[in-house]
This record gives C-alpha cells, sequence and structure tokens, in this order.
C-alpha cells in the first residue's frame, strides 16, 4: 500500500507541480499569488491548480489561504538532497566538507612528520581527487535541482 502511494506521487508530482512543491519547502508558509509571481505563471489560478493537485496527494495543507508542507518526500531529484529548516543542500556537500577537512588536516600534519616517505605524497594525491570529486558531484547535483 505504502510502494503504491510512493508511486503514484512519484507519478504525479513533476514539471510545474514539482516547481511549487520545491517552492514550498524552501519557503515555508506560501500564499497563492506569491507562488505565481515568484514561479513566472501567468495567473493566480494556474498556481492554485498545482496546489490542489499537492493537496490531492497529501504534501501540503492550506491554512488562512496559504500553504505549507504537510508531509516531505524524496522522488524524482530530490533524493539527493538534504533539508535543513528553508534551505536545500546537496548530500554531497557533507562528504564534500568531510573530505576537504580531512585532506587538509591529514596533509599539514603528514607533511610536517613523514615528509621524506613516499606513500604520503600519494595517500595526499588521492585524498585531493577524492575531494575534488566529491565537489564536482556536490555542484552537480545543485544545479540539477528543481528552479524556483
Amino acid at each position: 500500500m505504502i510502494s503504491y502511494m510512493k508511486e503514484e506521487v512519484g507519478s504525479r508530482l513533476k514539471g510545474n507541480t514539482l516547481r511549487v512543491y520545491v517552492y514550498v519547502l524552501k519557503k515555508g508558509r506560501v500564499g497563492v499569488r506569491e507562488v505565481q509571481r515568484s514561479l513566472g505563471f501567468s495567473n493566480p489560478s494556474l498556481a492554485q491548480y498545482h496546489f490542489k493537485k499537492l493537496k490531492e496527494l497529501g504534501l501540503v495543507r492550506e491554512d488562512g489561504g496559504e500553504y505549507e508542507v504537510a508531509s516531505e518526500v524524496k522522488v524524482d531529484v530530490l533524493r539527493d538532497f538534504l533539508r535543513f529548516g528553508t534551505l536545500l543542500v546537496p548530500r554531497f556537500v557533507m562528504y564534500a566538507m568531510f573530505f576537504t577537512v580531512f585532506t587538509v588536516y591529514l596533509t599539514i600534519v603528514s607533511l610536517q612528520i613523514y615528509s621524506i616517505v613516499p606513500i604520503v605524497y600519494w595517500f595526499t594525491a588521492l585524498l585531493t581527487l577524492s575531494t575534488i570529486i566529491f565537489w564536482y558531484e556536490s555542484l552537480r547535483a545543485w544545479f540539477s535541482a528543481p528552479s524556483t
């Protein structure tokens, strides 16, 4: 039953409906006119239509003419993101930050203590390459996010 609901949400949460959902995730509470202006819809009824779809899926709730997230789902490109309040951050950023700090620390410490051992240079190069790869993937995920 639950997997069926996730499939239905995944199949219906696309295009402008996904953009509206991401906008609500980022902003918290929003009104129809705010969404219409921010996302460039031609009229408020188009934003209302997407809110109706999101409400039918149980993803948003209406309170006094404004909408807010009722339940959070990880579909499509949102799987690669973590939510901190209203900020959506690619999951890879955490890995990239860890590898950056780890690489800088170990490079400084190991080159001071073991500067004549050749394996230290290979290890440092491998860590640097890993860091670059994680930052590249973070940027790719960031730019693949639905635009709002």
